[in-house]
């Protein structure tokens, strides 16, 4: 549960839209301060998410985060905790599957992208979670790293390719008893000709939606840094403000099996103000 996409590290960082200048101490947005023996983060949390902001909340003044661990680090793309499981962990343990027992609707938007800093709510893959629904409590934090132009176009060009074969995937299926008649009565001609159309059809779907990054989506991934293959994945709910040196000192720790930090690494979570 709540596994992250690790593949892809080569163009990953977190993204996230700054919903106003990050310096401004959240202005009308809610505050809340993660405490850990490397420091402390604050973060705002966004209105524009507001059943991922009410439930953080919620938590957060119910002490539900408080002794938990970062359990899952990866330097250079993210560190996630909120596992109530973690609590009374035993060293090398398997994290990663606890919640509070109950899920989160998505609240993509597409303003809220996944920069350096960005509060993101981790949840379960596609393959048992469509809707892709938010985890009731795990929560990540980016660290990510910056993007030369040329990896970003590189970028977009595998995010086609993906989008091409995922259409053709879902077109072959439902051709797939015609597919495995011609393969049993040997008819190639047939076979190749119905392969032929349903590729013709995805990669012209797939030139109908492009996966393409706007220039802003750009110019934070060159110079904040980011991973764009998250975006529209995984809701984004808030971002750090104060705190970078305490996420890259925590990113930056020895993990062993599972990408679990070799020392614990726990958290506080206190609401400054809703």
């Amino acid at each position: 549960m709540n596994k992250l996409i690790k593949g892809g590290l080569i163009f990953a960082s977190i993204l996230l839209f700054s919903c106003g200048n990050a310096q401004d101490n959240g202005g009308n947005r809610p505050l809340v301060l993660i405490k850990t023996q490397f420091g402390e983060m604050k973060l705002i949390l966004y209105n524009e998410t507001p059943k991922h902001r009410d439930n953080f909340l919620k938590l957060a003044k119910a002490g539900f985060y408080d002794s938990l661990l970062f359990h899952r680090v990866i330097r250079d793309f993210m560190i996630q905790g909120g596992d109530p499981d973690t609590r009374r962990a035993l060293p090398g343990q398997k994290l990663g599957n606890g919640g509070p027992g109950y899920e989160i609707d998505s609240e993509f938007n597409p303003n809220l992208l996944h920069k350096k800093g960005a509060l993101a709510a981790a949840r379960q893959g596609d393959q048992i979670n469509p809707q892709k629904k938010s985890s009731g409590s795990q929560f990540y934090i980016v660290q990510g790293q910056v993007f030369p132009v040329n990896n970003l176009l590189a970028l977009e060009d595998e995010g086609n390719q993906k989008l091409a074969q995922r259409i053709m995937n879902q077109m072959a299926m439902s051709k797939s008893d015609s597919l495995k008649i011609y393969q049993q009565t040997n008819n190639k001609p047939a076979f190749d000709k119905l392969v032929a159309k349903l590729q013709a059809a995805a990669m012209d779907s797939a030139k109908q939606k492009p996966f393409k990054l706007t220039d802003s989506q750009k110019q934070i991934y060159t110079t904040v840094g980011g991973t764009p293959h998250l975006d529209g994945n995984y809701t984004v709910f808030g971002e750090l403000i104060e705190g970078f040196a305490v996420l890259d000192s925590i990113a930056a720790q020895h993990t062993g099996p599972n990408d679990r930090p070799v020392k614990d690494i726990r958290m506080e979570v206190k609401v400054i103000k809703e």
